[in-house]
């Protein structure tokens, strides 16, 4: 189903002229909850291995410290709980990293690194790191911040795969969880990623507080990107202490899974990833994020700083479900 979208806050050349919109995936949202997860199944297994399931490892390269105020995130230096700042991990670190996760079974290794953008001396290392993760035979991956003219070219000539870059919310909502830059300027680092013919990874976060109606609004955002993102991580918040979100109120559960689901529908093709808050996710949960379409997680024991579920836990869940590691 597509429809008219409203006004959109990316760059022109970005955006199909069939597009959907809030009211659209509004209205999914609304569908009765077995008819909503019955849908998405049904786009699922259309586009994807119905019982596949690829596996990310993420690796923080560079912790705190971070110039942004996201209210969110615990490694912004305008809070007060911020986490201990970490360097620029050596090369030699990620590479051991990248071998133990994909020893484990994983297929892509994510770098992260707190900054507002890279400066060009630290984007240098973080090719180095990228060429030999890619030489390891795993799918690369960095968010590094909104970058500059010229980096996303140098970021792919070194081997880069995908780019991560989150909307993280809705235009209406955005300024209320950051105030520090625009949305708009992430709309202006994944159109360079894109012209630099990178592959794009790019989701949000829900359960900051946000209505119903802004997880629709931040799913069309999603979709009607040109193309959608080849991969899409949904975030459920993880509050941390001394940020200003520490004590939002839990997401429903259920709503969660209808995130998943018109996620699937609105992005057929796309990778819908499991991310942050699996760790507080039980596995019946779990297994109906499935049911709704994701098809990607985040494998290993940390998130930049949030847990994660340990391999071992995902492993027996994996084999209780009959799904099979892509």
């Amino acid at each position: 189903m597509t429809a008219t979208a409203a006004t959109q806050t990316a760059p022109s050349k970005f955006v199909p002229a069939q597009r959907w919109n809030t009211e659209v995936l509004g209205a999914l949202f609304e569908l009765p909850f077995n008819d909503l997860l019955f849908r998405a199944q049904q786009v699922h297994r259309q586009n994807h291995e119905a019982n596949a399931v690829q596996l990310s490892t993420l690796l923080s390269i560079k912790t705190g410290g971070c110039s942004e105020d996201c209210g969110y995130c615990s490694q912004s230096a305008h809070h007060g709980g911020e986490v201990e700042r970490e360097s620029l991990l050596d090369v030699e670190e990620v590479v051991a990293a990248a071998q133990a996760a994909k020893d484990k079974g994983a297929t892509r290794f994510c770098m992260g690194a707190a900054w507002r953008g890279p400066k060009d001396k630290d984007l240098d290392r973080v090719a180095t790191m990228i060429g030999a993760v890619k030489a390891l035979g795993l799918e690369t991956c960095v968010t590094l911040g909104m970058l500059k003219q010229g980096q996303a070219e140098r970021l792919k000539a070194a081997g880069l795969d995908y780019y991560n870059h989150n909307l993280d919310t809705a235009p209406e909502f955005y300024g209320q969880v950051i105030t520090t830059h625009a949305q708009s300027e992430r709309f202006d680092t994944l159109g360079q990623v894109r012209e630099a013919g990178l592959k794009v990874c790019c989701g949000g976060i829900v359960g900051m507080g946000e209505t119903r109606r802004a997880r629709a609004a931040l799913l069309a955002e999603l979709a009607n990107l040109n193309p959608p993102p080849e991969s899409v991580p949904i975030n459920q918040l993880v509050p941390m202490p001394g940020t200003p979100l520490e004590n939002a109120p839990p997401l429903d559960p259920f709503e969660f899974v209808r995130t998943i689901a018109v996620a699937r529908i609105s992005m057929p093709a796309s990778l819908v990833r499991l991310s942050a808050g699996r760790q507080e996710m039980s596995d019946e949960l779990q297994a109906l994020c499935f049911l709704a379409g994701a098809n990607s997680i985040f494998y290993g024991d940390k998130l930049l700083t949030a847990g994660n579920p340990e391999a071992d836990r995902d492993e027996a869940l994996f084999a209780r479900l009959g799904l099979t590691a892509a």
